[in-house]
C-alpha cells in the first residue's frame, strides 16, 4: 500500500533536486498538535541557506510546486518555513492493517533473557525478557524473518558454588546464594568449590555429575514454566557448556593474529584494533575459557545455526563494556560477521526498597513479583465491580492484567534507563497504564457484541465510507498514524514509540466514547462510528501484543 507520506517524500525530494540540492533528506513528521495539520517537515529551513534563500520563501516555492501536482491536497507554507499537510475525511476512513515491510528480506536474531541454572529467575529477566520479546515482534511485524535465542550460563564458578552448596542439603533456589558466600573468606570452601567447577568441566566424579544434571534439569524446567507465563517463545537455546569448548578452541587457533599470549593466559587486546576498547582475558592461566571465550564461541554456533543479517543481544547496560571488546574480537575472527552485532542494553528494574542482588540472595523473584501485583490487581477489581460483572476466568484475567501492567511499565520509556516499579500506578484502570490499554480494548470489544445483539448494519467491517456532514476525529488521525509508529518502533528497536501512541490512541477512543452514541439505528452516522470502535480494537489488539501484551475477555 502506497502512502501519501511517502508520496511526499519523495515528490518534495525531486523538487530539491531540481531546485540544485545533492542528495537531499527529506524528513516527515507529525506535528505537535493536530490543529497544525497532519504532516509537517522542516525541509525549506534545512536548505535554505544552501540555496541563498529565506526558509520562508523557500516553503511557498515548494508549496506552489507541490499545488501544481497535487491539487486537492491543502498545503500550507507558514513561519519560519514549515510546510503544513491537511488531509481531507476520506484520507482518513479506517482501512485494515496494512503489512509493513522495511526490513523485508532481512533475517535478524534476537537474543535475550538469558537466565542461569541453578540462579532465580529475577525481575532482571522479567525486564529483558519483556524488552527482548517485544523487539523480537516488532521487528517480524516490519517484515523482517526473525529467530530468537536464549543463552544459559551453565557451567562456571557460579555453577560449582551452587553444586558445592546442594552437597551440603541447601535446597536449589538458596544453593547460590549459599555457596558464594560461603567462599568468599574460607579458603578451604574456595578450594572445594574450584576442584567441583574442574569436574563439572570434565564430567569426572559420578556424584557431582549427578547434582548438576538434577540441578539443571530442574532448573531449566521451571524457566520453560516462566515463559509459557509470559506467553514468551524461543526458536533456540543455547549453553556456555557447548560454547565454552568451541570459544577456546577459536582462541588458541587465533592467537598470533587476533589473540596473544600474556603471563600464561590468553587475551585480546582490544585498543591495538579498536582505540576506545581496552584488553580482556578469553582463556585463564589453566586455559579454561572465560565469558569473552564463551561468547566467541556462541557467535560461532549461532551463524552455523542460521545465517543472519543482524543479531542483536539484549542485556543490562552493566555488560557494555563487554559487549564493546567481545564485538570486536567476533569481528576480527569472523569479518563476515561486522556490522552485524547488535548489542540492545537496558539498565535496571527496581522495587522502592532498591537494588537487588542474587550472590547476597537478596533478590526478587519474577514469580513474587507477578504474585504481588496480581493481589493488588484482584483488589482493584474487586473494588471496582460488581460480583455479576467479574469475568467467569476470574483468576487466568487478573493473571493477564497482572502481567500487562509489568510489562507496560518496562516498556512504556526508551530502553537504556532504570525504572522504579510503581505498584499503584502500574495497576491504575485510568491513564499511562497496561490495564488502562486493556480495559479500553474490553470496553471497544463490548459495544461491538452490543451491536451485534442490536443488528445495526455492518457494524463490524470497514467497508463503510464518512457519512455525509461528518467532521473527522482525532481518532481518525491516530489509527492512520499507527504504521508509521509501527516502522519508528521497528527501525530504532524501540517499542516505547508504540507504548506512548497506545496511551493517546485509548484516550481519543474513550473520548470519542463519552462524546458520542455509538449505537443507535435510528444515527445513520452509527455503522460508521461502530467501524471507527471495530478499527481501534484491531489497532489496540495489534499494537498490544507487540508488546507482549494480551487483551482479556472482560475486565
Amino acid at each position: 500500500m502506497i502512502r501519501m507520506k511517502d508520496v511526499l517524500e519523495k515528490k518534495i525530494k525531486n523538487i530539491l533536486l531540481n531546485l540544485g540540492i545533492k542528495n537531499p533528506k527529506v524528513i516527515l513528521d507529525y506535528p505537535a498538535h493536530f490543529e497544525m495539520g497532519d504532516l509537517t517537515t522542516n525541509v525549506a529551513m534545512a536548505y535554505a541557506k544552501e540555496l541563498s534563500k529565506e526558509p520562508l520563501d523557500l516553503a511557498k516555492e515548494i508549496v506552489s510546486h507541490l499545488e501544481a501536482e497535487l491539487p486537492s491536497l491543502r498545503i500550507e507554507a507558514v513561519p519560519p518555513g514549515f510546510i503544513n499537510f491537511f488531509f481531507d475525511k476520506e484520507y482518513f476512513e479506517p482501512k485494515p492493517l496494512e503489512k509493513i515491510n522495511i526490513l523485508k528480506d532481512q533475517k535478524i536474531f534476537v537474543e535475550h533473557t538469558q537466565p542461569n541454572p541453578f540462579k532465580e529467575f529475577h525481575i532482571g529477566h522479567l525486564m529483558n525478557n519483556t524488552i527482548g520479546e517485544s523487539v523480537a515482534r516488532i521487528v517480524k511485524a516490519n517484515g523482517a524473518e526473525v529467530k530468537t535465542c536464549s543463552y544459559h550460563g551453565d557451567v562456571g564458578l557460579h555453577i560449582a558454588e551452587a553444586v558445592w552448596a546442594i552437597q551440603k542439603g541447601i535446597d536449589l533456589k538458596q544453593a547460590y546464594a549459599y555457596g558464594h558466600k560461603a567462599g568468599e573468606s574460607d579458603e578451604k570452601v574456595i578450594a572445594e568449590i574450584l576442584e567441583i567447577n574442574k569436574k563439572i568441566y570434565d564430567k569426572s566424579d559420578a556424584e557431582i555429575n549427578k547434582s548438576y544434571e538434577n540441578g539443571r534439569k530442574t532448573s531449566l524446567e521451571f524457566f520453560g514454566s516462566v515463559y509459557e507465563k509470559l506467553d514468551s517463545h524461543f526458536d533456540y537455546h543455547f549453553y556456555e557448556s557447548e560454547s565454552g569448548d568451541v570459544g577456546k578452541e577459536l582462541v588458541l587457533k587465533n592467537i598470533g593474529t587476533v589473540f596473544e599470549e600474556s603471563d600464561g593466559a590468553v587475551v585480546f587486546k582490544g585498543e591495538n584494533f579498536e582505540p576506545k576498547t581496552h584488553t580482556r582475558v578469553f582463556l585463564t592461566k589453566e586455559k579454561l575459557p572465560t565469558y569473552e571465550a564463551k561468547e566467541l564461541g556462541l557467535a560461532k554456533i549461532k551463524k552455523e545455526k542460521w545465517s543472519y543479517d543482524k543479531s542483536v543481544t539484549i542485556t543490562g547496560n552493566e555488560q557494555d563494556s563487554f559487549f564493546d571488546v567481545v564485538e570486536v574480537a567476533i569481528g576480527e575472527v569472523f569479518p563476515e560477521l561486522k556490522g552485524k552485532l547488535h548489542h540492545l542494553s537496558h539498565g535496571m528494574l527496581k522495587l522502592p526498597t532498591g537494588k537487588m542482588s542474587s550472590r547476597t540472595g537478596t533478590i526478587i523473584s519474577a514469580e513474587s513479583l507477578i504474585n504481588q501485583v496480581k493481589e493488588k490487581v484482584l483488589e482493584k477489581m474487586n473494588s471496582r465491580e460488581e460480583v455479576s460483572r467479574m469475568p467467569l476466568d476470574i483468576e487466568g484475567t487478573v493473571e493477564v492484567v497482572a502481567i500487562g501492567a509489568i510489562k507496560y511499565s518496562i516498556l512504556r520509556q526508551a530502553i537504556g534507563g532504570d525504572i522504579i516499579f510503581d505498584f499503584d500506578k502500574s495497576i491504575s484502570f485510568e491513564g499511562d497504564s497496561g490495564p488502562y490499554l486493556q480495559y479500553s480494548a474490553v470496553r471497544a470489544s463490548s459495544v461491538l457484541e452490543k451491536a451485534k445483539v442490536s443488528k445495526v448494519p455492518s457494524a463490524i467491517h470497514l467497508d463503510i465510507r464518512c457519512p455525509s456532514g461528518w467532521q473527522t476525529t482525532n481518532l481518525e488521525k491516530l489509527l492512520e498514524r499507527f504504521p508509521n509508529v509501527v516502522e519508528k518502533a521497528g527501525r530504532e528497536y524501540a517499542p516505547h514509540h508504540i507504548a506512548t501512541h497506545l496511551i493517546d490512541l485509548a484516550g481519543e477512543f474513550n473520548s470519542f466514547y463519552a462524546t458520542h452514541k455509538i449505537i443507535d439505528k435510528t444515527d445513520k452516522t452509527s455503522p460508521y462510528k461502530l467501524v471507527l470502535t471495530n478499527a481501534f480494537l484491531q489497532t489496540m489488539t495489534t499494537g498490544l501484543n507487540l508488546l507482549g501484551i494480551k487483551v482479556p475477555e472482560r475486565m
